[in-house]
């Protein structure tokens, strides 16, 4: 299991850290795991976790991918972005409370200007999710967040 702190990992804060911890990554990898706790910012009135979250708890597994290779080498953890997805399947309507979810995703592609494609899983006894994130890292991401002002230069 990996110690360091997620939201020293993902560009994430507070409540919308949706993933509890790192079991392992490496190059090309990664292994996290939550449990479905009630009383969350997506949860149902019954404490379940609708299915539809599981493409953000894929997505955090792969920004933390990130972050645990940005924090190896010594760098900043850079904000990356959740361009879309295909082929989200789920063999149930929501996770219910309790559920330990495995969430494990797989780089696929990976380009210079920062394009990425992970294929992603979810597993917990009785469920199965799976789709393929289109994300995008920018190299200089700050740039794609800066408002122009009123008169449309730059402020």
């Amino acid at each position: 299991m990996i110690d360091w702190p997620l939201a020293e990992l993902l560009p994430h804060a507070g409540d919308m850290i949706l993933i509890d911890r790192i079991l392992s990554f490496d190059d090309e990898q990664i292994h996290t795991h939550t449990t479905v706790k009630p009383g969350g910012l997506f949860n149902r009135e019954d404490g379940a976790l609708p299915a539809w979250v599981g493409i953000e708890l894929m997505a955090q597994s792969v920004a933390a991918f990130a972050g645990c290779h940005a924090r190896r080498r010594g760098d900043a953890v850079e904000l990356g972005f959740l361009l879309g997805t295909r082929k989200f399947e789920c063999n149930v309507d929501c996770f219910p409370v309790g559920a330990e979810l495995s969430i494990h995703g797989v780089r696929s592609l990976e380009d210079d200007n920062g394009m990425g494609v992970f294929e992603c899983h979810i597993h917990a006894p009785g469920i199965h999710a799976t789709a393929r994130l289109n994300v995008f890292r920018p190299p200089k991401a700050a740039h794609y967040l800066h408002e122009p002002s009123a008169t449309g230069n730059p402020s």
